[in-house]
């Protein structure tokens, strides 16, 4: 029987999509691949492929909820344990992978009791609690972000963030400079926090100088209930714009991108950089560990990015960030070249041959 691979993965897309590539580069080599969750980590799990299993399993943080459903998060996460314990039994696993959130306790827990093979995979410059708390424990510890910050004795490979196939399809694609033509400019907020590009944005592209601001295009991604308000401001302004809460061709908008205006979550970086575009990159402040500013290092410090802090990122200042970007062809092509410099989009092979070199030790 071909060998199998547990993934346990869960809270955002952002555990998600690294989780998902890695799922589609194991079928492809004739794994099979499970994919462990909870029920919250499922609502980002439908585009695995089919032939990943999924197991839906119980497991709670204690950041969320009273005084009541903290108290019953440790039997949660046993239960969610035992369970993925007796699954692994039944059919034990050559390999399980963490990618952070919640629901990869129970799974880590149980391949650790039964001797099984573990890693985590770590997408941003700073681990997550749940990483953090397995980086001493399990046999491998593979990073997307370098430098990444690690415990005290613990040792990791840079693999880089794995990118879904339709980025990687999009990797390296010819860069159109700004000009006198339709400029697109890409609007994304991730999962959490996009409340504030939809506040400040809008009205930055409007101040545009108007030389500039006739040939804009926004693609901008809101949350449902400012789609309505931010559609009607471009459409008042007379702006060109496709507001919508979810755009499921985010990679095809990217690529043809003058310019990306985004958070600097992991994977939305990673798609940055094989995809290679000029961004400005707006961590979010209520980050515990701040690791969006992590992650845009990379990018900002190679020129390929513009990072600009909540606590500067006000209408005038952005809208003097776009013009400058979309209003020098050469600088913006150089950011551009620099994005894909940083980019690796080789991650997902690299942690391909991590998993299949763990088998069997």
């Amino acid at each position: 029987m071909a060998p199998l691979l547990v993934i346990a993965a869960g809270g955002t897309g952002g555990h998600m999509f690294p989780a998902q590539a890695l799922a589609e580069a194991m079928l492809a080599r004739g794994w099979r691949v499970k994919l462990s969750t909870d029920a919250r980590g499922a609502r980002y799990s439908g585009g695995f492929p089919e032939a990943v299993e999924q197991e839906v399993i119980s497991s709670a943080t204690f950041a969320r909820g009273g005084p009541l459903a903290k108290a019953g998060v440790p039997f949660k996460v046993l239960g969610g344990a035992i369970s993925a314990r007796r699954s692994m039994r039944r059919d034990r696993p050559a390999v399980v992978a963490g990618f952070g959130g919640y629901p990869t306790i129970p799974a880590l827990s149980a391949a650790k009791t039964l001797g099984i093979p573990t890693l985590i995979h770590e997408q941003n410059g700073v681990l997550g609690r749940v990483n953090a708390l397995f980086a001493k424990r399990v046999d491998r510890v593979a990073c997307g972000t370098w430098p990444t910050e690690l415990p005290e004795g613990v040792e990791a490979e840079h693999v880089g963030n794995p990118v879904r196939a339709a980025v990687l399809e999009k990797a390296g694609a010819p860069y159109i400079p700004p000009g006198d033509y339709p400029m697109s400019v890409l609007v994304i907020g991730g999962s959490q926090g996009a409340r504030i590009l939809s506040d400040i944005v809008p009205p930055a592209i409007s101040e545009l100088p108007r030389d500039i601001r006739r040939h804009v295009r926004v693609s901008h991604q809101a949350r449902e209930e400012d789609v309505e308000r931010v559609a009607s401001y471009y459409y008042e302004q007379g702006i060109d714009a496709d507001v919508q809460t979810f755009f499921s061709d985010v990679p095809e908008r990217m690529s043809e991108a003058q310019l990306v205006i985004c958070r600097s979550g992991a994977s939305t970086v990673a798609d940055v950089s094989v995809i290679g575009r000029p961004s400005i990159l707006v961590p979010l402040a209520s980050a515990i560990r701040d690791e969006q500013t992590a992650n845009a290092r990379a990018l900002t410090e190679a020129g390929a990015a513009i990072l600009m802090p909540e606590s500067r990122f006000e209408v005038a200042p952005l809208s003097e960030q776009i013009a400058l970007v979309l209003g020098d062809p050469d600088g913006a092509a150089r950011m551009a070249r620099e994005a894909a410099a940083q980019g690796k989009p080789d991650a997902t092979d690299r942690l391909v041959a991590l998993v299949e070199n763990m088998v069997g030790q």
